[in-house]
């Protein structure tokens, strides 16, 4: 089942998607007519792990990690599917990344990996955007917009073994499959709730394979997870 979010004159409401329709407590709602989607949840954070393909520690000559390595995004990362991705001022030098992501169901803290399926409401994507120019991963990737989400939540999924692309104004810039990661997803949730109290809503982002090139004003990005859907936005020039 896929569970999405519309907002409809300045309203928001929750439902299953349905063939470009989400069907609400409220009405049923036509995707593009009646209003667009809205991020998929409202995290108090997006925890995001890096460095989890074996071709991305090649690409950036990084050692094999002994543990996940991981940073945060704010909820003010956010941008929803089919938003504008707004090109940093800051920054010369952005980068991509598809990555897969769980959405936490319940509050849950220090759960064996066993036990994520039972706390993981459904996957959804997320592009990591990078300003590669700016030192530190805070400065890097938490910045406003740095974190398309969406379209909606897969309820009915299982991360292993699935296949993603992602195309960058048509052109295919990554393609790859779960099974490449170093450390499965499952066990990634774990190893975060010994860290961190999850709340419903709050997103873990998997890693992304090796993303070569940059985006500029006027790309469109399409990452796209099989069993999931596709995530589009356009990347929007520097807002003054």
């Amino acid at each position: 089942m896929k569970r999405a979010r519309i907002e409809v004159d300045g309203e928001v409401y929750a439902g299953e998607y349905r063939d470009g329709v989400v069907e609400t407590e409220a009405g049923d709602f036509v995707v593009g007519e009646d209003g667009s989607l809205a991020p998929p949840c409202e995290p108090s954070a997006l925890y995001c792990v890096g460095r989890n393909f074996a071709e991305t520690l090649d690409q950036m000559e990084y050692d094999v990690p002994d543990q996940p390595a991981f940073f945060i995004k704010p909820p003010a990362s956010i941008v929803p599917h089919e938003e504008p991705i707004p090109y940093p001022t800051f920054s010369d030098e952005v980068t991509y990344a598809g990555e897969l992501c769980a959405v936490i169901d319940e509050r849950c803290h220090d759960i064996e990996a066993s036990e994520a399926p039972d706390v993981i409401r459904g996957y959804t994507i997320m592009n990591d955007v990078d300003a590669l120019d700016q030192p530190g991963r805070t400065a890097r990737k938490a910045f406003d917009g740095s974190g398309p989400l969406g379209p909606w939540i897969e309820t009915d999924l299982d991360p292993h073994g699935i296949d993603m692309h992602t195309e960058i104004s048509g052109e295919r810039r990554q393609e790859a499959n779960t099974e490449l990661m170093l450390f499965d997803p499952y066990e990634i949730v774990s190893f975060l709730s010994e860290r961190f109290t999850f709340r419903p809503g709050d997103v873990i982002a998997f890693g992304s394979p090796a993303n070569p090139g940059v985006i500029e004003p006027g790309d469109t990005v399409e990452i796209t997870y099989e069993g999931v859907g596709t995530l589009r936005n356009e990347v929007a020039p520097p807002e003054q």
